[in-house]
């Protein structure tokens, strides 16, 4: 069999080269090459363009050798293909001019359909196709409450008031919210998994914005679906559960499913494993904050992390994934991050 990679061996908990390296938001705004192909318009345009969404894709796989990609996409793609009315507005984030507050809003998030994002499916088959095979592509889709939350807000929001009023004043319409999501991810990881990414990642990352009860009763059945359906699908691909100030909610994430657990910069990777058993395969949680700082800091961060997961004879745990605890900010130097991929490959080589 061909060599799959240390990332692929890292979900699996199995001895690599190196600890893999990928880094959420890799492509985009930090890298000056991105600047020089992206054009103007919404994300969701360039999204829409495989041509261009396969260059940028690879830009920081070239760049910083970084053991996966992952899609240039966005969260907010499947409602906004499916004429919801939804953008992605630079400097404020997704923003719904409509948002879904009553019944008859529902109506306008219709099921996903492949053909609905066939751009997608097309940018992912030419990914496959050029990567190297120790290279996987990732897939992804927001999470139902991560997606709904935008839905129904209409934009980012720090409270979650409408959501949480939905959730609380009319269960029955929150909780067919979250189905028609559920579906709508399930669709859109599923188009791209069949088309050739090796691997998945969901994103919940305000789901730590509810209390634990809250997140089991309302939320967590509904992720579980995705991962379920997902493994019924395509046995064996690793999934991916991140979330943000998830520290309370851990032990419900990682019952889903998931080969790998996300953890932001908050929460140890031991204290994760002692929670949750040493065989906990994790993903993370380099502040990114350090990688602003400058390579000093981001460097001191990233051997703390690599630290953190190491066992009790002194070997790196092999299952561990390293990322930062949430995205690449846009003013991040990339000669920092170049820094820090060098130094995680340079440290845990074997």
């Amino acid at each position: 069999m061909a060599d799959q990679g240390p990332f692929i061996a890292a979900t699996r908990r199995e001895r690599s080269r190196h600890t893999p390296v990928w880094f959420m938001r890799q492509a985009g705004r930090s890298l000056p090459e991105y600047h020089e192909v992206r054009g103007v318009g919404s994300i969701l345009h360039a999204i829409k363009q495989p041509d261009l969404a396969t260059e940028i894709t690879l830009q920081p796989v070239r760049r910083y050798g970084v053991d996966a990609a992952v899609l240039y996409s966005d969260i907010v793609v499947p409602a906004h293909a499916v004429g919801f009315g939804i953008d992605v507005v630079p400097g404020t984030g997704p923003v719904a001019d409509r948002p879904l507050r009553t019944r008859a809003d529902l109506d306008r998030l219709r099921e996903l359909e492949p053909d609905d994002v066939d751009y997608v499916i097309a940018t992912v088959e030419q990914l496959a196709a050029e990567l190297p095979e120790d290279v996987p592509l990732l897939a992804f889709a927001g999470a139902p409450f991560t997606v709904g939350s935008y839905l129904i807000e209409g934009r980012p929001s720090k409270d979650y008031r409408h959501t949480k009023a939905m959730l609380h004043a009319d269960e029955a319409l929150f909780q067919n919210v979250m189905e028609r999501l559920a579906s709508s991810a399930i669709t859109f990881i599923d188009a791209q998994l069949a088309s050739g990414a090796r691997a998945f990642q969901v994103f919940d990352s305000w789901a730590g914005s509810l209390g634990k009860a809250d997140y089991d009763r309302y939320v967590l059945p509904h992720s579980r679906r995705v991962f379920t359906e997902l493994a019924e699908r395509h046995p064996g691909v690793p999934g991916i559960h991140f979330g943000i100030g998830c520290d309370h909610l851990l032990e419900s994430m990682n019952s889903v499913g998931n080969a790998v657990l996300g953890l932001d910069w908050r929460t140890p990777i031991g204290d994760a494993r002692a929670r949750l058993g040493e065989d906990l395969v994790v993903q993370g949680n380099l502040d990114p904050a350090l990688v602003l700082a400058g390579a000093e800091p981001a460097l001191a961060g990233a051997a703390r992390v690599l630290a953190d997961n190491r066992r009790a004879d002194g070997t790196q745990h092999p299952g561990h994934i390293f990322n930062l605890g949430h995205g690449v900010h846009q003013d991040s130097d990339p000669g920092v991050l170049q820094a820090v991929v060098d130094h995680v490959h340079d440290q845990t080589t074997t």
